[in-house]
């Protein structure tokens, strides 16, 4: 019997949702930042075996929107839990509660999905602290079951697998075997674009950076590809920050990105990035279908 389904990563931003994912696909698929509300669009992963294939939606984490694009991310968010077979609601071990949790988990309290608790970063808080969490949480929600894992190391991932796999449909599959992603690969390119500059920048930067990928052309005598791209931001403050003193910040995300996009491509590539002003896009729908991201 061959299974299939969709599983809901939810929960507060920055709990460990994209690093989870990319655990399970063993391939990065998902940006990952430390600093919240990294993920934009709804991002699948796929992970099919002879038995089963899991598609996972690694969803914008649910906020308190300051602009039109957060609201969106959140209304996404949300009716990803009434499309799904399982919903993992994950919690951060170290952050501990927050009220997002609540939200979040009222917002449950009207879906009849299985929901796991999954209490992640194990890996520095201690089983002792994620056990006090389990407790904690087990008292707001009827959770199927818990389980406490690091996602970054990979421990008690196989046991949460396992237990996804006990509330997963018969069904066909979804996509090709071979397929891990339905994102094109030009959005791939540019999340890891702007992951290195979500790392690299502060303050207020970071969730005003997009990236849209200009041109991405193989050069036909050589096992080279030329890509360009263009960073935008909302204030002309926010353009010398990404640039940095001598160009050095710009300098090193592009050598940190074309690590990675030569990981994935497979061949050597020649990144040029450049870096523009485009005001409050943030909170103008045209300006987000322009950069790509789908948000339907």
């Amino acid at each position: 019997m061959f299974r299939s389904g969709f599983v809901s990563l939810t929960g507060r931003p920055n709990v460990g949702k994209s690093t989870l994912m990319n655990t399970f696909l063993g391939e990065k698929m998902a940006i990952i930042s430390e600093k919240p509300q990294t993920t934009r669009n709804q991002i699948r992963g796929i992970l099919t075996t002879k038995d089963y294939q899991l598609v996972f939606l690694d969803t914008p984490g649910i906020h308190k929107p300051l602009h039109k694009l957060g609201e969106k991310m959140v209304e996404i968010a949300l009716r990803t839990l009434r499309e799904v077979d399982v919903i993992l609601f994950l919690v951060d071990a170290v952050a501990g509660p927050g009220g997002g949790d609540e939200y979040v988990l009222e917002k449950l309290k009207n879906v009849n999905t299985p929901v796991i608790l999954v209490i992640n970063k194990i890996d520095c808080s201690g089983m002792d602290r994620a056990q006090e969490l389990v407790n904690h949480y087990l008292e707001l929600y009827a959770f199927q079951v818990a389980v406490a894992i690091s996602a970054l190391e990979g421990t008690g991932t196989e046991e949460l697998l396992q237990l996804i796999l006990k509330h997963l449909p018969e069904g066909p599959m979804y996509y090709p075997e071979d397929m891990v992603t339905d994102q094109p690969e030009r959005f791939i390119i540019a999340e890891l674009i702007r992951e290195k500059l979500l790392q690299l920048t502060w303050e207020e930067v970071p969730h005003a950076i997009a990236v849209e990928i200009v041109s991405h052309r193989k050069r036909p005598v050589r096992e080279l590809v030329d890509i360009e791209a263009n960073i935008y931001v909302e204030r002309e403050s926010q353009k010398g920050i990404v640039i940095g003193k001598g160009g050095r910040m710009l300098k090193e995300a592009g050598r940190l990105a074309r690590l990675d996009i030569e990981a994935l491509l497979g061949v050597p590539v020649n990144l040029k990035l450049w870096v523009k002003v485009k005001p409050d896009w943030r909170n103008k729908a045209g300006s987000w279908h322009s950069l790509g991201l789908d948000l339907e």
